[in-house]
């Protein structure tokens, strides 16, 4: 027996291997944590991680052992050490840009354009004293793993000893740590039915994280609604509207269509009929027949609105509809947000979601159902125009007369620089549809984008000498000068309107695209020192991170009593409610967001499955709910209500994939009878009544209005 364990741990001794590839991942992870995040901390995501790495570790040994030629053995294992750097190096440099990781879909959705369009900011992370050291400390095994293999030891056959072993403590780190996740109330969900990149990556590692990505995007995830039996007294429908309101719903038969359906098809009809519609209410038209201007708003925060700073910003929050509790959830950047505000869905493919659009019937967009009313409409964007393949899909989200952007129209009116101007779009465009009665316009703005340095960002050069006298570091102060460009071509859209009479008849509708995730600072233990210092206090979470205005406005509301919405709402939301302001014909069922005057529960929620309502927050990476001030939920119905959320997230989500991979709209209105266009447009010839005041907007060295 005693020869035989010496035999054993002497076999072990000359396979050092068996060792190193485990080693390796944990390396490989920790490294990556550390860089990302600026700490270390061991928790219990440390040993599920160090689990994880220790099962794949041992079967990269056994690949790198399979054949009797030491020679391929040690190319084999030479690659195994090298090809997970690849990975691991990408994801930092997106994380250190974007602040999120890139799932699968959004890597190949978005990187050729992301190359393309930001290949001097990549090089600047890379070539920095953080970013070469990262890049060295992920060759660093690369270079042991040579050492290693020259020495007479390491190169000796391996027998079956260590291989059983490897084999072993595959199964077993691999079981042990899915014993722990599945009995654990935070991972649990995270690796099944509440899966989602970020997560992934931040409880199990990156190599998990992707294996996950793989398994859900590649061979299928849960297509199942869960079954609801929520209590009654919690019912997610209040019925405190006057019954004289009727439903916002459509004369269609779910049940039935579920019987004769197949497939996800089927499961999408069952959980529609399975849900109530939402009431008209007294906002139900406000806005019919108006004219629509929604802007998609490059990295635009709360934070920017002030009275002095950005008096128009704060006139069009303040005497609109006002929305004090508002989110845009942050998941796949730019083109992920941009397609929060058009559908009122979320991304459920990353990067690839809007993209999946391009041929799909994209029903319910503003640009369709006012299309559908006979609207004129046109999509903008300063920025080239095939970038995340937008003359693809933007030309499909229903606007009458297409889409236009830098090198398809648009640089006839915008100046060919980095990042392009707001105010140059708008001032340009605006003559082009004021006239065509009613207009329904959708733009996409660029100038708010990262970085925020003089050198770096011509929005940020121009108005420089207006934010130089904040109280603010460089980057900051640099993020709001490229702000105030937004704020000018606002002011000057808000005084043409005025001066042709049309500002009451006109509704602008403002939601950013994503936090500002440019407010980085590679030396801070979390790389938010600078977005702290614009939010004025600590990104404890996503829900602080991803907290934002909507703006809401039009004329005919500054005489009116203030309008506010003071629950939970997000980007989900904007289409149902706007749908029911212009008193379009849709169904609420349809949507995982709400009429925000409806009657419907205010739940905001994320692919992260964060949710809000007005009770309280939930964070599911700490499986914790606080409930909000003042907010007592009854003993006996608390873990009631907080079970039933969660499983409305999860079915709002499950519906969202289902609605992008099925085309479902289609498949529902293909064949639907058009309404009639009641608003069909026209040419009228536009005379000003009073003149426009530009004088509000400053000039690059005015700084008069900052006083």
């Amino acid at each position: 027996m005693k020869q035989k364990l010496s035999s054993i741990i002497t076999q072990l001794q000359v396979n050092p291997l068996l060792y190193f590839f485990p080693l390796l991942l944990i390396y490989y992870e920790l490294t990556l944590e550390t860089a990302v995040y600026g700490t270390f901390t061991v928790t219990a995501r440390t040993l599920l991680m160090a689990l994880f790495s220790i099962a794949y570790g041992c079967v990269f040994y056994l690949v790198s052992t399979l054949l009797k030629n030491k020679t391929v053995n040690r190319i084999i294992g030479f690659a195994l050490t090298l090809l997970p750097t690849v990975p691991y190096l990408v994801e930092y440099f997106v994380y250190q840009q974007f602040k999120i990781f890139y799932d699968l879909n959004t890597m190949t959705g978005g990187a050729a354009d992301v190359l393309k369009e930001f290949t001097e900011e990549i090089k600047l992370l890379v070539f920095t004293p953080t970013g070469l050291a990262f890049v060295g400390f992920m060759f660093l095994p690369a270079i042991l793993f040579l050492g290693y293999t020259h020495s007479a030891v390491s190169t000796k056959p391996a027998t079956s000893t260590p291989r059983l072993i490897a084999a072993l403590g595959a199964v077993v780190s691999y079981g042990l740590a899915l014993v722990l996740i599945l009995n654990s109330v935070a991972f649990g969900p995270v690796y099944s039915e509440e899966y989602n990149f970020q997560s992934a990556v931040s409880d199990f590692g990156l190599m998990t994280g992707l294996r996950l990505d793989v398994k859900n995007n590649y061979f299928g995830s849960s297509e199942s609604f869960e079954a609801m039996n929520p209590d009654d007294s919690m019912e997610d429908i209040v019925e405190l509207t006057p019954v004289t309101y009727d439903f916002n719903e459509m004369d269609i038969d779910f049940a039935a269509l579920a019987e004769t359906a197949t497939g996800q098809v089927k499961t999408l009809h069952e959980y529609v009929a399975s849900l109530r519609p939402s009431r008209q209410n007294e906002y139900t038209g406000l806005f019919a027949g108006k004219n629509l201007i929604i802007i998609s708003a490059e990295a635009f925060t709360e934070e920017v609105i002030d009275p002095v700073l950005t008096p128009t910003l704060y006139r069009l929050a303040n005497k609109g509809i006002q929305f004090t509790d508002y989110y845009q959830p942050s998941s796949a950047g730019t083109t992920g947000g941009e397609y929060q505000n058009v559908f009122s869905f979320l991304p459920t493919a990353g990067g690839k979601s809007f993209k999946m659009t391009a041929d799909q019937l994209n029903y319910f967009t503003m640009g369709s159902q006012l299309d559908r009313l006979g609207y004129y409409g046109k999509a903008f964007h300063n920025n080239w125009f095939e970038y995340y393949d937008r003359h693809l899909t933007h030309v499909n989200l229903g606007y009458s007369d297409g889409f236009m952007g830098m090198w398809n129209g648009m640089e006839e009116f915008v100046t060919d620089c980095w990042p392009q101007s707001d105010l140059e779009m708008i001032a340009g465009t605006l003559p082009t549809y004021i006239d065509k009665q009613p207009f329904n316009i959708y733009y996409m703005s660029v100038s708010g984008h990262s970085n925020y340095s003089r050198s770096g960002n011509s929005m940020t050069k121009k108005n420089w000498d207006r934010v130089a006298h904040l109280e603010y570091s460089d980057v900051v102060k640099g993020y709001y000068a490229a702000n105030l460009e937004l704020e000018d071509a606002l002011t000057h859209l808000v005084a043409e309107l005025e001066a042709y009479g049309i500002a009451d008849d006109t509704v602008i509708c403002i939601s950013t695209d994503h936090f500002p995730y440019g407010l980085h600072d590679g030396n801070s233990a979390n790389n938010t020192a600078y977005l702290e210092e614009l939010y004025g206090q600590p990104v404890t979470d996503r829900l602080v991170r991803d907290h934002n205005r909507l703006i809401l406005w039009s004329g005919c509301l500054e005489d009116m009593d203030p309008i506010i919405v003071d629950t939970p709402t997000s980007s989900l939301d904007i289409i149902p409610t706007l749908s029911n302001l212009f008193g379009t014909e849709f169904d609420s069922r349809l949507f995982p967001g709400r009429d925000v005057f409806s009657n419907a529960e205010a739940l905001m929620f994320t692919l992260n499955y964060d949710w809000k309502t007005d009770k309280g927050s939930y964070n599911a990476s700490t499986g914790k709910f606080t409930p909000a001030e003042g907010v007592e939920i009854p003993e006996e119905y608390y873990d009631d209500y907080i079970k039933r959320i969660k499983s409305t997230v999860r079915n709002k989500v499950t519906y969202c994939r289902g609605v992008l991979e099925t085309d479902y709209f289609r498949v529902l209105f293909e064949n639907w009878p058009a309404p009639e266009p009641i608003y069909q447009y026209q040419v009228v010839e536009m005379t000003k009544i009073s003149e426009t005041d530009d004088s509000s907007i400053p000039t690059d060295n005015d700084t008069s209005n900052l006083n």
